[in-house]
């Protein structure tokens, strides 16, 4: 990340609209007269969509003349997902930008809305291919992968029992990162640091921590935890101090400088990493700004993402942003003022 992307990110988040998160439908960037693009995430209260969403109002704000509403689910789960989705397609939106709770089942209200004109896209976590128009992933799914395999490996010194606290089962992002990891650890180098449980958290905090405390118990020789989601790894850090295990149990995984600092700075978590929110959400409605304007953005397509540049929409139709960036010791305190 540049010294002029961090800039603008901080008086994004200093000087942008704040955010008050309810169930039901609400506007973080209003233009009654312009086109409407809702961004329908997981779950409510979660701190890594709120940034996301600070990045689609930048970038409507940015364009001019469309309002981005910004959604979700009191829970994390396909049904609650399905009837925000079609709540909103009854309001005829023009855009929908989608986190999926269930790549599967969003496929059919995803088809629902494009047959009613309008364009849908997914972020963060696939709808399935036939439910939508492309999916921007935050970066590869093979470099995502590796790179939390390659963290806990550096402060294991490669060796030891690891385990993964995932989020829901269902979700396409958390299982497409866990195979990814699980190639990465094929090669001779983690020999001596074998995965021996996947538990998943449903990203709420409780449970989270729960499944977390529970790993320790199960396996007491247990060194190193990956999770890749940041409900997950903030709560399975809680644990560890809580717990008196820093020093002994050590976490790492996709999490939030915000949310993170402490567990750094106690040593809980040596490193971990995680893209730009504020940029996947900006990238994301510039996207569909793009699409709404007459853009294509099927598989070969290259598509535009504003300040972040462009990129190419692969023959499943999905399209990466850019690379994971870790946050250690010496970056976390000053990351953590920005998200």
């Amino acid at each position: 990340m540049t010294k002029t992307t961090r800039r603008q990110t901080l008086q994004l988040f200093t000087a942008g609209a704040a955010l008050s998160l309810a169930p039901g439908l609400f506007s973080t960037a209003a233009r009654a007269d312009g086109k409407r693009i809702a961004m329908v995430v997981k779950n409510l209260g979660n701190s890594y969509f709120d940034a996301c969403a600070k990045g689609a109002n930048e970038a409507a704000t940015e364009v001019g003349g469309f309002e981005i509403i910004y959604t979700a689910p009191t829970k994390a789960t396909a049904e609650e997902q399905i009837a925000v989705i079609d709540a909103l397609i009854a309001q005829k939106v023009d855009g929908i930008i989608v986190s999926s709770n269930d790549a599967d089942a969003l496929v059919p209200v995803g088809k629902k809305a494009m047959d009613r004109g309008i364009k849908v896209i997914s972020f963060d976590s696939a709808i399935g291919q036939e439910g939508r128009i492309m999916h921007l992933n935050a970066s590869s799914t093979p470099l995502i992968g590796a790179k939390q395999v390659q963290m806990i490996a550096k402060t294991l010194g490669g060796k030891g029992e690891v385990a993964i606290l995932s989020a829901a089962s269902t979700m396409t992002n958390q299982n497409s990162w866990i195979e990814a990891m699980k190639e990465e650890w094929k090669k001779p180098e983690y020999a001596e640091m074998p995965l021996v449980a996947t538990v998943y958290g449903d990203d709420q905090d409780d449970k989270s921590y729960r499944e977390m405390q529970g790993l320790v118990k199960a396996y007491p020789n247990l060194k190193g935890v990956i999770s890749p989601t940041t409900i997950g790894i903030r709560s399975g850090a809680k644990a560890i101090i809580d717990g008196g295990l820093v020093g002994k149990v050590f976490i790492t995984g996709l999490g939030l400088p915000s949310e993170m600092k402490d567990a750094v700075l106690k040593g809980a978590c040596d490193s971990f990493a995680i893209w730009n929110p504020v940029d996947y959400g900006y990238s994301s409605t510039q996207i569909m700004i793009n699409i709404l304007n007459g853009a294509e953005a099927g598989p070969g397509s290259t598509v535009k993402m504003g300040r972040m540049g462009e990129t190419k929409v692969g023959d499943d139709g999905q399209a990466a942003m850019g690379d994971p960036f870790t946050f250690d010791k010496s970056n976390v305190e000053e990351f953590a003022k920005i998200f």
